[in-house]
């Protein structure tokens, strides 16, 4: 057997340079008790909390590997639930920063996310069309909701009623009975997408925003509530003000179920706000009290309105009766026997509008006890703003309190380099140049800068030189952080700049056909008597096609020029004479870099393939296709025939040029690739993606086995493949409006086999015991059992035990689809140890759970098994008994923890759990108002 190369492995090292991703919202979070000053927000894979005051990243949330879509703060704020791109949901604890549980259900992105209001259920919608719930406390999931005919775009509890109220692209409201689990009410007065509901009022209001410049005003009248049906039903406001428009025909509603039912509801549109945005509502959302609603488009203006208490309407309708009756004493009329009524402008009413820096892509509001409305918006170009509001103000004006800009570019970074010393990392985007530490990762200089498409570290690492979209080349100082000068190098943009091997000038290739020389030189400044280093234009070589990309040879005797005619033109530096023509692209070639030694040149191109050419006489050695789309940057390894490529697919390749194999996917970012940089001694990688994020690699000592990591990949692949298999169907069960709340997973598919080999040990255990006593008879003594090697590392328990062991850890939210899996071969078995299981006492309310599953999946199997007969009837008899038990000793607990809850509040006088917060703000603004009256008086 041959020698096999060993190579080194790249991990992800850190993400940075990234405030907050634009594709999933933002969320108010309450840390260390303090509401309203911590926002969670998206990057990419993780959250990130944000202390707005401070400007501080104070804890990371990380991810896998896919990218973040929702998020939402429980009730009681120590956890966050985070929907994620692949369907999954994984719920945080805050306190820890640890991911306590998670949710496989959905095939697509999750879109919407919804606590009820105690905390233990959460529901989600996504983009496969489904609305499923979550139990959150026994960490599964209680059932599929099937209705909408696309993506989900909200969801949300009533907290009186059990009702779930879901929108959708499909244009349609769906009102969901929670206790039958069907779909009971369809609102279909809408003739766009539905992008946003929010319930005000109390829950007795539904607004929808659409894709018009609509807010359509919904009353909700629960059946119950209904006395006497030949009453009329008396409405607050009728949508008659000019901005409010009646209910028309096409708004009508749709009762797909129109039996006598308790909580069926009825919704009858009284007519719109609208809203001053002509394009249509991305986010719609209330504060947790109701009393403020804010909504947002494609722009960047968040409109805030006020909506009136029952208190205020009250109030108001009295003050509106009296100046009736007012006017008619002056005009002597009788007084009007009609009563006043409200608009609905009137009732909710538009407080301002706040118009942040650039376009708003998610917000959340949180009002104080002080009235003093705090509102955070998610900008689209990497900034988090937060404002204060007092709605109460005679003229309401939004201030803004603080605004986190500095750990990122404002739009996509199009360049990267490294100093000659690793350290440093230099960023430039189309407003500014960042240059970072790279051991701490933090900005050290932010310098603005023309739209930038190319850069480097001058000699010394004092200085940097960028190339600009409109033709300029920059020099920076980056002690002071100062634009030293402006050049105009080129027509129309800089493509490409190389530094030259001796460190005396530099080559750059522009969009005017041209590639210029230039050297470094010190000239007098006529405001110091020092010397400052200049640029000076020195040569230049003029071709027929734009250059896109231009690089040295190491021993600078040769010049490789990319041009728009998808050749590469290799050139003498001396003489400017020709040399190679490097043809056989379909497509320009956008990047390229010549090997330490100069022998090998590889070019990446817009046609996804890379090629492998001699530099000495031009022969293609290999042609590589690299990506799945264009390869936008491609460096070598210092020192060796590694080399990098990064393409528009989101991902960085490393490839060996004297073996023509791939080594190394390194997979990260979520979007396209545009460049990257290699440190000088070859040991750190960092990319930007149009993620707005900034990656960095780190070579590792870990050695990296290409067989190893074929077959990682292919296992990869196949987990993918059972993800995206047909879900397994439950006997009868139909396609209808529910449905079982999990997915197959490979994790589940590992639980089952899990199970099914602890059977199949018992089993074995079970034939050996029986073996062994039959030997003891024969020999007429007892002698030695081995026991087996696992059972003996579980601490000698006997098989049944170890079979407990198994499915006690199996994850709650992936049992019902473990057991879906499971052969029915092995249910018999697991039945009789149901049976001695809960007989004994133990996790009687798992082991039910499972029970009343595997009855329900194969229950024509069992019944028609006589041989399970007596078992079954053996389990009837076993379960009532200790789930009674279960059932008492909860109750027991129930009555015992509130006898001592009110022994406790007759002793101390102090109210437990929900008034305990409630009683110490009050206590606490008295005791402010003593002290504040104590300094008047002292003051007098």
């Amino acid at each position: 057997m041959g020698l096999t190369r060993q190579y080194l492995r790249y991990a992800p090292a850190a993400l940075f340079g990234l405030v907050a991703s634009a594709r999933g919202n933002a969320a108010l979070v309450g840390l260390r008790g303090e509401r309203g000053r911590c926002v969670a927000v998206p990057a990419c894979e993780h959250v990130f909390v944000w202390d707005t005051r401070k400007g501080e990243k104070v804890l990371i949330l990380k991810g896998l590997k896919q990218e973040v879509s929702c998020l939402c703060p429980s009730p009681d704020g120590l956890h966050l639930a985070v929907g994620y791109e692949d369907g999954s949901i994984r719920i945080f604890s805050l306190l820890s920063g640890e991911a306590n549980v998670t949710f496989n259900g959905h095939k697509a992105a999750v879109t919407a996310l919804q606590y009820d209001h105690l905390g233990g259920r959460l529901v989600s919608g996504s983009k496969d069309t489904d609305v499923i719930v979550w139990d959150v406390i026994n960490e599964s999931g209680l059932y599929r909701l099937r209705g909408h005919k696309d993506a989900v775009t909200q969801v949300l509890f009533l907290k009186e009623k059990n009702l779930l109220v879901t929108s959708g692209k499909d244009t349609l409201v769906k009102w969901w009975d929670l206790d039958t689990q069907h779909c009971f009410k369809t609102l279909v007065g809408h003739r766009t997408e539905v992008w946003g509901m929010a319930l005000i009022s109390e829950e007795k209001r539904l607004i929808t925003g659409s894709a018009d410049s609509e807010l359509r005003v919904w009353d909700i009248t629960y059946i119950q509530e209904v006395k006497d049906p030949d009453e009329p039903e008396s409405k607050k406001s009728k949508g008659s003000s000019p901005g409010a428009e009646e209910n028309t025909e096409e708004d009508e509603t749709l009762e797909l179920d129109e039996c006598p039912e308790e909580r069926l509801v009825k919704c009858s549109k009284v007519g719109s706000i609208m809203r001053e945005g002509r394009d249509r509502v991305v986010t719609l959302a209330t504060d947790r009290t109701g009393k403020i609603l804010a909504c947002h488009g494609t722009d960047s203006v968040l409109e805030v309105f006020s909506v009136l208490s029952e208190e205020e309407v009250q109030k108001k309708l009295e003050k509106k009766m009296k100046k009736a009756r007012k006017k008619a004493k002056q005009n002597s009329e009788e007084e009007p026997e009609r009563s006043v009524e409200l608009s609905l402008q009137e009732e909710i009413q538009r407080v301002t509008n706040i118009r942040a820096s650039s376009k708003i892509k998610s917000f959340d509001l949180i009002l104080s006890p002080k009235g003093e409305l705090k509102i955070v918006l998610l900008l689209q170009n990497n900034i988090i703003e937060s404002y204060n509001l007092n709605p109460s103000a005679q003229v309401p004006q939004a201030v803004r309190v603080s605004k986190i800009t500095i750990g990122g570019h404002r739009s996509d970074v199009r360049t990267l380099a490294f100093s000659s010393d690793n350290i440093a990392v230099l960023s430039a985007a189309a407003e500014s140049v960042k240059i970072w530490n790279r051991s701490t990762l933090q900005c050290i200089r932010t310098m603005d800068c023309e739209y930038a498409l190319c850069s480097l570290f001058v000699p010394g690492d004092r200085q940097v030189i960028i190339g600009t979209k409109t033709g300029k080349l920059q020099l920076y100082d980056l002690a002071s952080g100062s634009l030293m000068e402006t050049l105009d190098g080129h027509d129309g943009a800089v493509w490409s700049i190389a530094l030259s091997p001796d460190q005396r000038g530099f080559v750059t290739g522009g969009a005017d056909k041209c590639v210029k020389f230039w050297e470094f030189e010190l000239v007098k400044d006529e405001s110091s008597v020092q010397k400052r280093l200049s640029m000076k234009h020195v040569r230049i070589l003029q071709l027929d096609e734009d250059v896109l990309c231009v690089r040295y040879s190491p021993n600078q005797k040769l010049l490789a020029v990319s041009l728009l005619d998808c050749t590469v033109k290799i050139f003498y530096v001396d003489t400017l004479k020709f040399f190679l023509s490097l043809y056989g692209h379909k497509l320009p070639v956008l990047c390229m870099d010549i090997s330490y030694d100069g022998t090998l040149i590889a070019t990446g191109s817009a046609d996804r393939n890379v090629k492998i050419w001699g530099l000495d006489f031009g022969d293609c050695h290999r042609s590589l296709f690299a990506h799945d789309d264009s390869v936008m940057y491609l460096q070598f390894v210092a020192k060796s025939h590694l080399f990098f490529t990064a393409g528009k697919d989101g991902k960085i390749k490393q490839w060996d040029a004297d073996k023509f194999e791939h080594i190394q996917t390194l997979e990260g970012h979520h979007q396209e690739v545009w460049c990257l940089a290699l440190s000088p001694n070859g040991d750190y990688v960092v990319s930007a993606s149009h993620d707005k994020s900034l990656r960095l690699w780190e070579r590792t000592r870990e050695p990296l086995v290409l067989e190893e990591e074929r077959e990682m990949q292919r296992e990869a692949e196949y987990e993918e493949s059972v993800a995206k298999e047909e879900q397994p169907v439950v006997a009868g069960e139909t396609q209808g409006e529910t449905g079982l709340a999990g997915k197959k997973t490979i994790e589940t598919i590992k639980a089952a086999e899990r199970i099914m080999e602890a059977i199949e040990l018992y089993r074995e255990e079970m034939a050996k015991l029986k073996e062994h006593k039959a030997i003891c008879k024969a020999a007429g003594k007892e002698v030695p059992f081995p026991v087996n090697p696992i059972l003996r590392a579980y601490g000698n328990i006997t098989p049944s035990a170890y079979v407990l062991e198994v499915f006690k850890k199996v994850k709650s939210s992936e049992l019902e689809e473990s057991l879906l899996v499971l052969p029915f071969s092995y249910v018999p078995d697991l039945l009789r140890l149901f049976n001695e299981y809960i007989h004994l006492g133990s996790e009687v309310e798992l082991l039910c759970r499972a029970l009343l599953f595997l009855l329900k999946i194969h229950f024509g199997q069992i019944t028609s098994n006589h041989m399970l007969v007596t078992v079954i009837e053996n389990l009837k008899k076993t379960t009532i008994s200790r789930v009674s038990e279960a059932r008492d000793v909860l109750g027991f607990n129930m009555a015992g923890l509130q006898y001592l809850k009110r022994e406790i509040e007759a002793k101390d006088e102090v109210s437990f759990f929900a008034d305990a917060t409630d009683r110490f703000e009050e206590k606490r603004r008295k005791r402010k108002k003593k002290e504040k009256e104590k300094m008047v008086l002292a003051v007098l």
